[in-house]
């Protein structure tokens, strides 16, 4: 009885953090200086912190900095470098503007969601990262570095499966909100 107990807590605030995750997406910049954007995409770097924890546990929230379930078992930070990394390339070509920047990205969190939780709740995709603008050609500081916190909601059961057939997986979802999120940012 007590079991069950737990069970049924346990499953009611899963829900209960699934219909909290609301829209499709949110971004909250922190420190974002009020200026005129004219940028070029010139370079681009990415980091992660060095004490990032990673877990493959298949729980429904794993307590761990980086959790990614979009590509097969394997080195988890050069996996979201490379999302990062296409990302960038993409954005490219909507900055175009007269100031040539590189762009620096540190990660401080990238907790998707495991299997368990994407075909069942479903849940968010909470992307957190230090960003800093610097001019390419003197190494100036244009903006200092800013902390980015963005959610991607992670549909869960059938809409999963649908999502997934149709050819949005997960790589697909997150790179395209990270190429927004980069744009906006940088606009």
């Amino acid at each position: 009885m007590q079991m069950f107990r737990k069970l049924f807590i346990m499953i009611v605030a899963l829900v209960g953090l699934a219909a909290c995750s609301g829209g499709n997406e949110f971004v909250s910049s922190r420190g974002a200086p009020e200026i005129e954007r004219s940028y070029n995409l010139a370079g681009f770097a990415f980091a992660a912190q060095a004490d990032l924890s990673v877990s493959e546990n298949e729980g429904y929230y794993p307590i761990a900095d980086i959790v990614w379930r979009g590509d097969p078992r394997g080195a988890r930070v050069p996996q979201i470098a490379a999302m990062f990394d296409t990302a960038a390339k993409r954005s490219k070509a909507g900055l175009t503007g007269e100031i040539p920047v590189a762009v620096k990205v540190t990660l401080v969190r990238f907790h998707g969601v495991t299997d368990r939780t994407r075909y069942s709740v479903g849940g968010n995709y909470n992307i957190i990262f230090d960003l800093t603008v610097t001019d390419a050609r003197t190494g100036t500081i244009v903006e200092p570095t800013r902390r980015i916190t963005a959610n991607l909601q992670a549909p869960g059961g059938t809409r999963a499966v649908q999502l997934e057939q149709s050819g949005q997986t997960q790589k697909v979802r997150v790179v395209n909100f990270l190429t927004s999120v980069l744009q906006k940012e940088l606009s």
